[in-house]
């Protein structure tokens, strides 16, 4: 049975005091939770709060991510502020991830690009269509999400895909949206429209170098499967 009280555990066991005297790798997941929700209520300590609002994801990280503050605040003793400090900490995680996957920007690959991807839309419950508008040097200029769906699908727009290309200067473009489901399958859909914008942009001179398929199970790239 956990005290509840933080003040009652000997003084190297809580978390910011185990932080101090040793590191942050030596700390569970639920220890680090609970130095960013920081203060408990009468009830529960910040440990215990961590450990009720981390078990409702299966002890998953990347479970946790996914929850919205409203969701996050479904947990007794995290209100918005808690919350809020949790998402930002998670999102400051995946702008580290993705700053150090493509740390000059530049596209050499399918399999960097797909990671750079993955730490930008793994996350997401819902499929959403994003591009990267890259320069000559296949530097990457800009990346935007171009359409959100539900579960199951999105419909992006070739015509605000091009419009974008445009006002990006972009010389080159990589198509991508995620698969929350883990399928990696590309449907009929997906390369009907992979086509249909690959056509298009050949009128504005603008070269589609890919469409990436990403989920948390991997990735599936259309010039790499010769599919475009």
């Amino acid at each position: 049975m956990r005290l509840k009280k933080l003040k009652d555990w000997a003084k190297e066991d809580r978390p910011r005091e185990k932080m101090r005297l040793q590191s942050a790798t030596n700390l569970t997941d639920v220890e680090l939770l609970a130095i960013l929700i920081q203060q408990g209520n009468r009830q529960a300590s910040a440990f215990d709060l961590a450990d009720e609002l981390l078990s409702k994801c299966n002890y998953k990280l990347s479970s946790l991510a996914r929850l919205s503050i409203k969701e996050m605040m479904k947990t007794k003793g995290i209100g918005i502020a808690k919350a809020t400090i949790l998402q930002a900490a998670m999102e400051i995680g995946k702008r580290r991830m993705a700053s150090e996957i493509m740390t000059e920007n530049i596209i050499r690959d399918s399999k960097s690009v797909a990671a750079y991807l993955q730490t930008k839309l793994m996350d997401l419950p819902h499929e959403v269509f994003a591009v990267l508008f890259l320069n000559r040097a296949n530097r990457i200029k800009h990346f935007e999400i171009i359409s959100s769906g539900g579960m199951t699908g999105t419909v992006a727009d070739p015509r605000i895909i091009l419009k974008k290309a445009l006002e990006e200067e972009a010389v080159s473009i990589i198509l991508c949206h995620n698969h929350p489901s883990g399928n990696l399958k590309p449907s009929k859909a997906d390369q009907e429209l992979t086509e249909k914008i690959r056509q298009a942009a050949k009128y504005f001179d603008i070269q589609v170098l890919d469409h990436i398929i990403v989920s948390n199970e991997g990735y599936y790239s259309f010039a790499d499967e010769g599919v475009m």
